[in-house]
């Protein structure tokens, strides 16, 4: 969506800050030996006490409030009684609607011990957040976004997943802009408007290029040998940058 007034940012600025407040909670939440579907199930409960619904399941009936995903798996993990392991790594992804506006965001929890090659692979993603982000203004093109994305991947060592990447959002989950590339595509002729609602979300990989969908039709997949991150904010395009709504939780 396009913001065209003060009304509008207003109830977007609500909606972010609710998945704000339910992934922060939620990260706090995380530990060893409690399954996926326990931690969803507190995410759940807390949308509900802001009257907040979840997009997931309001837009796709996906079988979760929110997306838990670990490990080897990118995105889009279904909620389950799979335990949470120490050292493992663990991505949430929170996006819900309130009012008719959307919001989503994500964030990778390292569950210690932490292991340090993990831990780059997050502070490299971090870092391909923040640029990206920087990178916004009204006006210019639309593939600033993945360029920037994929200079810190390379700069640091790290694969972008090609066939995962940000997306317009704010009256719905999904909108246009719909596929914006982790990667820098040269024939990529669209333009950031000003007041543009999108999300910015790089996928960082060990050495993946691709994901691929597994028998439950929902989760996505890297090989296993290979890990992904992903960082997540909601924002508003302006002429003089980025609006960002969201915040990332303390303890990602």
């Amino acid at each position: 969506m396009t913001i065209e007034n003060a009304e509008q940012l207003e109830a977007l600025r609500r909606i972010a800050n609710i998945v704000s407040d339910v992934l922060d909670f939620m990260g706090k939440q995380l530990t060893p030996g409690m399954t996926t579907r326990a931690l969803d199930d507190l995410g759940r409960e807390r949308l509900a006490a802001f009257g907040a619904r979840s997009a997931p399941i309001l837009t796709y009936n996906f079988p979760g409030a929110t997306c838990i995903s670990i490990n080897n798996e990118a995105a889009h993990g279904i909620p389950s009684e799979r335990i949470i392991q120490p050292g493992d790594m663990v991505n949430i992804d929170v996006s819900a609607e309130l009012d008719g506006f959307f919001a989503d965001m994500g964030a990778t929890f390292l569950v210690p011990p932490i292991d340090t090659q993990k831990q780059a692979l997050c502070n490299a993603t971090k870092k391909a957040l923040k640029k990206a982000i920087a990178s916004v203004r009204a006006g210019l093109p639309l593939n600033v976004i993945g360029e920037a994305i994929e200079s810190v991947a390379r700069q640091s060592g790290y694969t972008v997943i090609l066939n995962l990447g940000s997306h317009g959002t704010g009256g719905a989950l999904h909108e246009e802009p719909r596929f914006i590339p982790s990667y820098y595509d040269k024939d990529d002729k669209r333009k950031l408007e000003d007041g543009m609602v999108i999300t910015i979300e790089p996928f960082l990989s060990t050495g993946a290029w691709q994901v691929e969908e597994s028998d439950d039709g929902w989760t996505l997949l890297t090989p296993s040998p290979y890990l992904t991150a992903q960082y997540e904010h909601t924002l508003v395009v302006t002429k003089t940058g980025a609006k960002v709504l969201t915040r990332q939780p303390d303890a990602a």
